[in-house]
C-alpha cells in the first residue's frame, strides 16, 4: 500500500481529530478492541518460542486456516514481559519472505546452480559425506602412540534452542565421532 502526500496528510488530520475526540471524553476503547480483533478474528493462539537467541522469548502465534497471520509477544512470559526485540518484532514477515529457502537446495562442485532436492537426498548425502570424512581423516593414536579416537577435520555447532537433553545428546554423537571442535552459540 503506497501513501501519496495528500492521503497521508488526511489520516495525520483524522488521527489528530480521534486523538483531539478522545480527550473529550469520546470512549475509543470499543474502536480499539474491534479493530484489533479483525487481525486475529478466528485465528487460533499458540504460544511458542523465538528462535533467534538462547533468551527465548515466548511469542503467541495466531494462525488462522493453517497461515500465520499474527505474532506479538507474550505479556504473561517474565523474561520479555510482551516485548520483542528487532529479530522476535519480525517473525512474522520473515515467514512470509519470498527470499526464505523452502526446500533443500544444492550446489554441485563446480557448478553455478543451485537445484531442489528432496530432504531424503540431503539426509543420505550429509550422512554419506560424514561417514566418507570420518573414514578419511580419524586419528586413532598420536604421534606418541596414545590413543586418542579423534576427529579434526570436521567442526560441530549447536543451536541456542537444544534443550539440555539434546545438547547432550548432540554431544554423545559428535564425541562418538571423535569430533573434538564443537560450539555452541547460545548466546544472545
Amino acid at each position: 500500500m503506497q501513501f501519496n502526500r495528500r492521503e497521508f496528510m488526511k489520516g495525520a488530520g483524522a488521527g489528530v481529530a480521534g486523538l483531539a475526540l478522545s480527550q473529550l471524553g469520546l470512549d475509543l476503547e470499543p474502536v480499539k478492541a474491534y479493530a484489533g480483533s479483525l487481525k486475529i478474528d478466528g485465528a487460533k493462539d499458540i504460544v511458542t518460542v523465538c528462535p533467534f537467541c538462547s533468551v527465548s522469548c515466548n511469542i503467541i502465534a495466531s494462525v488462522k486456516d493453517g497461515r500465520l497471520v499474527s505474532t506479538e509477544g507474550d505479556p504473561d512470559y517474565p523474561i520479555n514481559q510482551g516485548a520483542l526485540c528487532a529479530k522476535g518484532a519480525s517473525m512474522l514477515s520473515m515467514t512470509r519472505s519470498n527470499h526464505r529457502v523452502a526446500h533443500p537446495l544444492y550446489r554441485a562442485p563446480g557448478s553455478a546452480q543451485w537445484e531442489e532436492k528432496s530432504w531424503e537426498w540431503m539426509f543420505e548425502r550429509i550422512s554419506r559425506r560424514v561417514k566418507e570424512t570420518r573414514d578419511k581423516d580419524f586419528i586413532p593414536k598420536n604421534a606418541k602412540g596414545q590413543t586418542v579416537n579423534r576427529l579434526e577435520s570436521m567442526f560441530f555447532i549447536g543451536t541456542s534452542h537444544a534443550d539440555n537433553e539434546e545438547c547432550a545428546a548432540i554431544v554423545q554423537m559428535s564425541r562418538g565421532l571423535g569430533l573434538v571442535h564443537i560450539d555452541h552459540q547460545a548466546r544472545t
